[in-house]
């Protein structure tokens, strides 16, 4: 009996994380590129799985959630406008009975920075809702740190 228990428990671990990994279907990717000795970009791109996609930094209200980004305040760098991304694919989801600005594949969001110091890390958090065409998961948050030297 001790056996079977033990064995149940190892699948039930297995399967949940077999589930957990199926359930990620989007990766994230950081960098940076110094511009000038005093402006950098950084880069943060997301590339979905086969199907999947992500919404928009603008979306009107009652929708989905857009992808945002929130950078840590620090004294080694400022923000220089909000971060771009490139034109989005648009459909019409009955869901939300709106137009939603979208992407899928992968996309680059694009932040420029002004530095202080030579060197430095930009950190932060990007939030996001994926989709695809029967489900939606709830918004997911990744935390991010970028080595601009």
């Amino acid at each position: 009996m001790k056996k079977f228990l033990f064995a149940s428990v190892i699948l039930l671990f297995a399967v949940s994380g077999a589930t957990a990994q199926l359930l990620k279907p989007v990766k994230w990717q950081f960098g940076a590129k110094k511009i000038s000795d005093t402006e950098a970009v950084v880069f943060m791109k997301a590339t979905m799985n086969k199907g999947w996609y992500i919404y928009s930094q603008h979306l009107g209200d009652g929708g989905p959630i857009p992808t945002s980004f929130a950078f840590t305040p620090s004294g080694a760098y400022s923000l220089i406008g909000q971060p771009a991304e490139p034109k989005p694919k648009t459909k019409h989801e009955q869901v939300f009975d709106m137009d939603v600005a979208y992407f899928e594949n992968e996309v680059v969001f694009q932040q420029k920075v002004k530095l202080t110091k030579g060197a430095t890390a930009v950190k932060g958090t990007v939030e996001f809702m994926a989709c695809n065409a029967t489900q939606c998961l709830p918004p997911d948050e990744v935390e991010f740190t970028i080595a601009v030297k």
